[in-house]
């Protein structure tokens, strides 16, 4: 079986053991001055496996961590927190744009553990276990300031997502109102189906940092939770940017129908002008083409067709000018 990845400190030393056997993460569990950070990939069989056997942790989470779709939240248990983050990041293998792809990634903080529960491999826990072989006494710090720096990292990382949500904003509001690209209207409903996902994966998350940094705790001391009101504020400005970009992607989608309907407006005066010159012609040509024996006016004239041709013209051009004056064009 390949042993899940893990680091123990003892006595908050900076010395760090790596990759303990499971006789190792057992004793340690009951050692008050080790603290052990043990990652687990719920991939693998054997390691999730040890959920149940090695920690005993209650079947109810376990089966949280079963269900991807696991709603976002924070349960306490008699030993130890139940947390579950969503994290997000674009997908840049496909030709969408504005492809999400979201996973789970699930925290057991006890009171001289940690257990992390992921599927396949996670940028933030590798980046986390880097920091921690560069700075061993980062797992001496307790389970909880663990816990906190890769929450901190995973909420973090929304905030490139944002600067590309505002690069598509950006490029939306040129598209409507430099060019009038008439295809921006199917961008502009990606995006704000972009930024409503975001909201409802975001929204929860609020609340489990809302009761990590206020809610009294034995697994959290209060000048530990002072770290947790940290990842609160950044979620508080997140939140913000998101009810900011849906206002503006709202506004650019009135003003691209207002573009809609003004060009509609310019076709309609356009074609106005056009039937209203039109008429006279219609008219006087049908008056002076029936086929009566009677004479008609200026039939026998030499420049009766030059005559009509004049007065047609002068007709329509005073419509217009009384449709003008009107303001009806």
């Amino acid at each position: 079986m390949k042993l899940p990845r893990s680091f123990l400190s003892r006595g908050g030393t900076t010395a760090l053991a790596r990759d303990v056997d499971l006789k190792e993460m057992a004793a340690a569990l009951s050692d008050p001055a080790v603290t052990l950070w043990v990652d687990i990939d719920s991939s693998n069989r054997a390691q999730f496996a040890l959920l149940e056997k090695l920690f005993g942790f209650h079947p109810l989470a376990i089966e949280d961590v079963l269900n991807p779709m696991s709603r976002p939240k924070v349960d306490q248990y008699d030993h130890y927190l139940f947390v579950t983050l969503r994290v997000v990041r674009f997908v840049d293998e496909t030709t969408d744009p504005y492809d999400l792809e979201t996973a789970n990634l699930y925290f057991f903080i006890g009171t001289n553990y940690l257990v992390t529960v992921h599927a396949g491999p996670s940028h933030h826990v590798e980046h986390l276990a880097g920091i921690c072989h560069r700075t061993p006494d980062v797992i001496g710090r307790g389970p909880a300031r663990v816990a906190h720096q890769l929450m901190d990292s995973a909420i973090d990382a929304y905030f490139p997502i944002l600067d590309r949500v505002d690069e598509f904003l950006d490029s939306l509001e040129e598209r409507v109102f430099a060019s009038f690209d008439e295809g921006s209207l199917r961008d502009i409903f990606a995006v704000k189906r972009l930024v409503l996902s975001l909201r409802r994966y975001l929204a929860p998350q609020r609340e489990i940092f809302n009761v990590l940094s206020n809610r009294p705790s034995p697994l959290l001391a209060p000048e530990l939770q002072l770290y947790f009101r940290d990842v609160y504020d950044h979620m508080l400005r997140i939140n913000d940017s998101l009810e900011t970009y849906r206002d503006l992607l709202s506004s650019t989608m009135e003003s691209y129908l207002s573009q809609v309907s003004n060009r509609l407006n310019l076709v309609t005066k356009g074609l106005s002008v056009v039937a209203t010159l039109s008429v006279p012609f219609v008219v006087v040509s049908g008056m002076w083409g029936m086929n009566f024996t009677r004479s008609i006016p200026l039939t026998d004239h030499p420049w009766g067709f030059e005559i009509m041709l004049v007065a047609q013209l002068a007709l329509g051009a005073g419509l217009v000018g009384l449709l003008r004056w009107r303001k009806w064009l």
